[in-house]
């Protein structure tokens, strides 16, 4: 999708209240990861479904990062992790933590992952809005506490956050 598409739905996102956020992830650096991750809001917070398979069996970083560009063939194009607070890197529930840190994807024996959770810092308005960054799965384990990324390697499959249909 062109940057004139994305920065039209944008501003047509910012004139209604958006509910439901979606990024289709591709594979980068070679893999075969693909997925999808949706995002919605609730009264407690954004609930957050991650569906992906072509992983290697284990634990996999996810996070959002800070441009919505997938561009780059290993996916560095999507910068660094979404920290608009300034916070250290964290896992999902620590205090201190940068608003795109979602901890790990674990995937089955089939290379298939399933996560379902709720997260607080994250928004789908506003100056935490994740809406035009990107969602990154990363080939190693985040360590949750490893500076200022978590240690966890290359980047697997990656998708731009946009407004989903209602």
């Amino acid at each position: 999708m062109s940057a004139f598409f994305v920065a039209v739905g944008l501003a047509n996102a910012s004139a209604q209240e958006v509910k439901k956020a979606i990024a289709v992830l591709h594979a980068a650096s070679a893999s075969q990861v693909a997925g999808t991750v949706t995002f919605t809001s609730m009264s407690d917070g954004i609930q957050v479904v991650a569906d992906v398979t072509g992983l290697a069996p284990g634990k996999h970083g996810f996070h959002i990062h800070e441009f919505g560009d997938c561009s780059a063939a290993d996916a560095t194009s999507a910068g660094g992790h979404f920290n608009p607070t300034h916070k250290q890197h964290g896992g999902p529930d620590s205090a201190e933590r940068h608003v795109g840190d979602l901890g790990n994807l674990e995937a089955d024996a089939s290379g298939k992952a399933h996560l379902e959770w709720k997260d607080k810092s994250m928004k789908l308005t506003g100056d935490n809005s994740i809406l035009g960054h990107a969602v990154i799965v990363h080939e190693k384990e985040d360590d949750l506490k490893s500076q200022p990324v978590g240690n966890a390697g290359g980047r697997l499959a990656c998708g731009v956050i946009g407004v989903a249909k209602p």
